[in-house]
């Protein structure tokens, strides 16, 4: 039985994706990021307990991908789709919006094949750029054609560079070796309390800048022992 419960998340994953998608055609952009939310959710723990259960699978892998193509590069590819026809005439401009859903696809398709990304990602992570994106929608300065465009291909090629990311991926829940997890989760709560959704592309950047910083150091470190 244990077994089935990984797959089981990942498809509750995948279902919080598709009523995202309902929901932000019914209703608009804004309903959007509740569903996003719900899914980060179920992916995080599929993987968690798959790693405490020790039942990790080929097809728990291909199934958590098809499900978070969905969650995290189709429904965020909607919320932009309709950002841009919302400020925007230009008939054809929405559908840039597109751009975020195929570079997610190769963002997951390159996650399944890099033996590198056990313990760090190359690449910005899709459930991180969905979460980036469905945040926009709060946020009134950045919606106008302009910024969103610059968003739109910014975020695209965020996803498939090959930059080393720290991953948010928890062996266990002990401070030692989860320092930088830790660290960061706990100034992101501290962010979103005081400034909601808000927060949340703050939280993002600082994800990249502090993946970026550490690299940095790794590199001085490694040249200082050579």
């Amino acid at each position: 039985m244990s077994k089935f419960i990984p797959n089981l998340l990942t498809l509750l994953n995948l279902i919080s994706g598709c009523l995202g998608i309902v929901m932000v055609f019914d209703k608009g952009a804004h309903e959007g990021l509740l569903f996003i939310l719900i899914a980060v959710f179920f992916d995080f723990f599929d993987g968690f307990s798959a790693r405490l259960l020790k039942v990790k699978s080929d097809m728990g892998k291909e199934l958590d991908s098809l499900a978070d193509m969905v969650s995290f590069g189709i429904l965020p590819a909607i919320i932009m789709f309709h950002l841009l026809k919302n400020s925007s005439d230009i008939f054809w401009l929405p559908y840039i919006s597109f751009l975020l859903a195929a570079f997610s696809a190769l963002r997951l398709a390159k996650f399944n094949i890099d033996e590198r990304q056990a313990e760090v990602f190359y690449g910005l992570p899709t459930p991180s750029n969905a979460l980036f994106i469905a945040s926009l929608s709060f946020i009134n300065f950045v919606q106008t054609p302009v910024y969103l465009v610059i968003i739109t291909l910014l975020f695209s090629l965020l996803m498939v560079v090959d930059i080393p990311l720290f991953a948010l991926k928890f062996k266990s829940f002990r401070w030692q070796g989860n320092e930088v997890r830790m660290l960061f989760l706990l100034f992101s709560l501290v962010l979103i309390s005081f400034l909601q959704v808000a927060a949340i592309p703050i939280i993002i950047c600082l994800y990249v800048l502090t993946s970026v910083i550490l690299n940095v150091f790794r590199v001085k470190d490694s040249g200082n022992k050579q």
